[in-house]
């Protein structure tokens, strides 16, 4: 099936951070089966990732579905600085992102796909929009603050050679908790997203997810925590089907490398997912620039 890729820009909230900049992967004609809306991972996690992403929208956009990605305020080509983003603000775009796709293709269901944290932000604008939002989450994290750890320990790790390493973490956290803003690998880090980020977590619901993680050994099986993670979901009642591939950690790699075992997982759990319901109506107009 021929795609189409289209860019946008969506103004979410009035003023100069107010602009947000997508790119929307699509069926050039027929029907479409279903709409997803992406949230990509934390700070340089998002640029390994991205190649892997377009792929996978490129792969889903020809079978049929639509997939919307959408650069979070202050990331990408999307207007501030990172330093201008609040956990808050990138819940808010989110739920922006969802309503944009529903406007391309009305009535049509809408799948909400995290990676990494952005399985966090997903979680959490679900619940906001409908708590049946069914969830495919990549690598997702049940928490926030083991990510926000390692990216603080990113500022210790630039300080070893000379010696200035001890106490530095706990010095930005000291800084974040008075409100003040830290630079860690070249981005400012707002204290309001970093707040948010520490306790952020991944409640279950009873709703319908996909959960799909890639690692060099799979036949390891799943670390205590993702075990852990998984019975919750289950105890809720979530309709979950769970996969651990094999592949890279491409969204830290240090080489933008593929995990093509987890584009087929990807592609074939939707598609099961589509087979028990009809396709509904097909594309209407373009998406506006």
């Amino acid at each position: 099936m021929s795609t189409v890729a289209e860019s946008f820009f969506v103004d979410v909230e009035p003023g100069p951070l107010g602009r947000r900049f997508g790119v929307c992967h699509r069926p050039a004609a027929g029907p479409v089966r279903a709409a997803l809306v992406y949230v990509h991972p934390f700070a340089e996690e998002m640029n390994k990732s991205r190649r892997m992403v377009s792929q996978q929208a490129r792969r889903l956009a020809s079978a049929g579905y639509l997939v919307l990605q959408m650069d979070l305020l202050g990331c990408g080509d999307s207007a501030g600085d990172f330093g201008d983003a609040t956990w808050a603000r990138w819940v808010d775009d989110v739920l922006a992102a969802c309503r944009h796709a529903q406007t391309l293709v009305p009535g049509v269901p809408l799948w909400l796909w995290g990676l990494r944290a952005g399985c966090l932000l997903a979680a959490e604008a679900a619940a906001r929009l409908d708590p049946a939002t069914p969830l495919l989450f990549w690598q997702p994290t049940p928490n926030g603050a083991p990510i926000l750890q390692q990216f603080l320990r990113l500022k210790a790790a630039g300080e070893m050679l000379s010696g200035g390493a001890k106490g530095v973490v706990d010095g930005l956290r000291a800084e974040l908790a008075a409100n003040q803003p830290v630079e860690v690998a070249g981005y400012t880090l707002n204290p309001g997203l970093a707040q948010g980020l520490q306790k952020a977590s991944l409640r279950p619901v009873p709703t319908r997810v996909e959960w799909l993680e890639v690692s060099a050994q799979p036949e390891a099986g799943w670390s205590p925590a993702a075990q852990m993670a998984l019975q919750g979901w289950q105890r809720a009642g979530a309709a979950l089907r769970s996969s651990l591939l094999s592949g890279p950690p491409f969204w830290h790699t240090t080489e933008i490398e593929d995990a093509p075992a987890l584009w087929d997982a990807t592609l074939a759990a939707l598609q099961a997912d589509a087979a028990q319901a009809p396709a509904l109506p097909a594309i209407a107009g373009s998406v506006a620039a």
